[in-house]
């Protein structure tokens, strides 16, 4: 339970079933010690906890606070800052989900002798030939299948997303019907939880402080390896990037690699940062034991992405290829891949690289 309006419907529907609901609220972060300018917010804050409480003691049902700012900082936040020093662009919250938030909830439902876990997530699961799955939420425009792409079977078993047959409006009038009229309108966030002030650059500085002195002074080169400009350092910048170059050069320049072994940034026009393959590596196949080869997927390259469909080709290692039917731009190593057979997830992974495939 975060205090916020999803999880507090998704704690309230399960109650008026008859379940006996024992709310969490998980400490994560605090935000006092990023030295962030912006005033703490969202799931971690003081607030937050105690709405989520609150809830708990008007529906009559124990309420309990798990810290794990240590397991969160010891692997999503240094994953996020080492990601950015690899010249990669990581997606925390997919991290997060998968390895901390899952782990530590099975383990407190463990120790309460509870039979399920439940989150205020947008998704639904599916069950066909013993497989468990993601499938979309009802409410696309909240849809958040893309980032429970890692979650495992036996995850999945014991898990259960009651709004993901609801659209978001409909959960903001069950709460306003139930009498939480504040909460019905409480605004959402949907920054990282670490950065609540969106300044991902001010933070990797305040994490690393010997970071900018080791690659301030970097180089902006084109395709030919021309330079043609210099940067603040490889880290604070994304492959598709446009805005916060620094520099004007009379036509609109995207980042289009990053080369961390010489802090150098490769900069080039929209038509270069397009790929027709990508290869994805620590690879999750939740729809079949393994991935069939060869089989045709909607493979989206980022949460807002509505996908390209491609053909998966398995590789060593729990790494696949995705050759793409149609040509993508912005394919950022880092991000997430994920795989779908209509509204099926059928897995996923991180992007390792991306490709321009020669074709026939």
């Amino acid at each position: 339970m975060s205090g916020g309006i999803d999880s507090t419907v998704t704690a309230m529907m399960l109650h008026e079933e008859g379940y006996e609901v024992i709310g969490i609220t998980m400490k994560t972060w605090d935000y006092a010690n990023s030295g962030g300018s912006k005033k703490e917010t969202g799931c971690c804050s003081l607030d937050s906890i105690n709405d989520a409480r609150q809830v708990a003691v008007e529906m009559g049902f124990h309420h309990f606070i798990i810290d794990i700012r240590d397991e969160f900082g010891d692997y999503v936040i240094d994953n996020f800052v080492e990601e950015y020093i690899a010249g990669r662009t990581p997606n925390p919250c997919v991290l997060c989900n998968t390895h901390i938030k899952w782990n530590a909830l099975l383990k407190r439902a463990d120790s309460l002798d509870c039979e399920f876990i439940a989150t205020g997530h947008y998704a639904k699961i599916k069950e066909e030939n013993g497989r468990r799955f993601i499938s979309s939420s009802a409410d696309k425009n909240k849809d958040q299948s893309y980032v429970l792409w890692g979650l495992t079977q036996a995850a999945l078993a014991r898990s259960r997303f009651p709004l993901g047959h609801l659209t978001k409006p409909e959960v903001r009038q069950i709460a306003f019907d139930a009498g939480y009229q504040d909460l019905a309108k409480k605004a959402e966030s949907y920054e990282i939880c670490f950065v609540p002030d969106n300044d991902y650059r001010g933070f990797l500085k305040r994490r690393k402080p010997e970071l900018e002195d080791q690659v301030r002074g970097g180089n902006f080169v084109n395709a030919k390896g021309e330079v043609i400009g210099q940067h603040e350092g490889y880290p604070f910048y994304t492959i598709g990037q446009r805005k916060g170059l620094g520099m004007a050069f009379g036509v609109p320049m995207f980042v289009t690699a990053i080369q961390p072994e010489n802090n150098t940034v490769v900069l080039g026009e929209m038509h270069e940062l397009i790929r027709n393959g990508m290869t994805v590596y620590q690879t999750n196949s939740m729809k079949y034991e393994a991935f069939p080869e060869n089989l045709e997927v909607l493979a989206k390259v980022r949460y807002k992405d509505e996908g390209t469909m491609g053909a998966l080709h398995n590789l060593p290692d729990n790494k696949v290829s995705v050759e793409f039917f149609a040509n993508v731009n912005g394919i950022a190593p880092g991000q997430s891949a994920v795989f779908m057979e209509g509204e099926d997830i059928v897995g996923g992974g991180i992007i390792h690289s991306s490709l321009m495939i020669e074709q026939n």
